[in-house]
């Protein structure tokens, strides 16, 4: 994935045929399916032209693809930012391929929002990798180099109050959006942009987890023929809870762990009871045999229901908070203020004014 500042080619000089195609995907629509939402009528057959740019709609067609995409029809005359190659999902294999085509267009749209805002703003920040280029090849290897990036960022192995923020504060432009449960997150490059985009809809530990998963991806250096996910997973697991942390909470080695204290550290540090278990098992303090007792107990409860909550907030405040600076400083009109914060231009404005 990668940021333009220019067209890249001469096709993209007329942007209406991948606008619609983008709007069309976003909604998770076939070409049958966007004709039958029109409000006019018109083919499948001429639907399909536009798209290959064959063929242009005249205004009253432009203005009911708006209506039937939910889109404005300034938007099919946007200059395209950002162009996606194929973005690796995780459980790809249990996700239609509808359902990724419109996760991706989803992304692309706010990611074209916000870095248009930031443009705006005059603001160019861009992430810088601060772990040395060590290949790395078993989840062992992570906690040297998570300790290591908490350090450089003056962090600490003290409970991350708000993982968004922090990664916001490092440069990291983090976005949720809604998703099905089969949809973790994912992370990319845009340029030298960092990109993180996790499930607005999972909760405040799983996606305190993923943020840091997705992390891994972007910081470590990991050996092809290595788990790339067993590693992240790792990475994520030492970033929320050190090891030197969790022997102070622990002790150096156990024959069993009550459900009482697992509890009592994921209140406290926003980590799933199971990945308190399984940081457990990599450092070394409980062997293979108390890990899977534990483990098998929980298969019917994998969401931990009842098992209590992190005790904080995680949250993005970033872009809202740029958006809100464009309008209040009278850098952009108030309905194009609304329309990057992909909001209806009384729902912006009430947020604007607080009410």
């Amino acid at each position: 994935m990668y940021f333009c500042q220019q067209p890249p080619n001469s096709a993209i000089m007329n942007p209406f045929p991948e606008r619609l195609r983008a709007a069309r995907k976003k909604k998770g629509w076939s070409l049958q399916d966007l004709a039958n939402h029109m409000p006019v009528s018109i083919s499948k057959q001429s639907l399909n032209k536009y798209e290959a740019g064959l063929m242009q709609p005249t205004g009253e067609v432009l203005v009911a693809l708006g209506k039937a995409l939910d889109v404005k029809a300034d938007y099919f005359a946007r200059p395209l930012m950002v162009d996606l190659p194929p973005v690796a999902f995780r459980k790809a294999a249990s996700l239609p391929v509808k359902q990724i085509e419109s996760i991706k267009e989803t992304v692309r749209d706010v990611i074209e929002r916000y870095l248009e805002v930031e443009n705006l703003l005059q603001i160019n920040d861009q992430f810088i990798n601060p772990l040395p280029a060590h290949i790395v090849q078993e989840p062992e290897e992570v906690d040297d180099l998570a300790y290591a990036l908490l350090k450089h960022w003056k962090v600490g192995i003290d409970p991350i109050p708000n993982v968004i923020e922090m990664l916001e504060e490092k440069g990291i432009r983090v976005i949720e959006i809604p998703g099905p449960a089969s949809f973790d997150g994912l992370s990319t490059l845009v340029g030298k942009v960092a990109v993180i985009v996790l499930n607005h809809n999972f909760s405040i530990e799983r996606k305190r987890f993923t943020a840091l998963h997705e992390l891994g991806h972007l910081v470590l250096t990991i050996d092809e023929a290595a788990d790339q996910e067993k590693i992240c997973h790792a990475f994520a697991g030492a970033m929320l809870l050190p090891g030197q942390t969790l022997q102070r909470i622990l002790g150096d080695k156990r024959n069993n762990i009550a459900p009482g204290e697992l509890v009592n550290i994921k209140e406290q540090y926003g980590i799933s009871t199971q990945a308190i278990m399984m940081r457990a098992l990599i450092l070394g303090i409980i062997n293979q045999s108390t890990a899977s007792r534990f483990f098998r107990s929980m298969t019917g409860n994998k969401k931990e229901n009842g098992m209590g909550s992190f005790r904080g907030n995680e949250k993005s405040y970033r872009f809202e908070q740029l958006v809100f600076r464009l309008a209040a400083e009278d850098i952009v009109s108030m309905s194009k203020a609304a329309s990057l914060a992909g909001l209806k231009l009384a729902e912006f404005k009430d947020k604007l004014d607080a009410r």
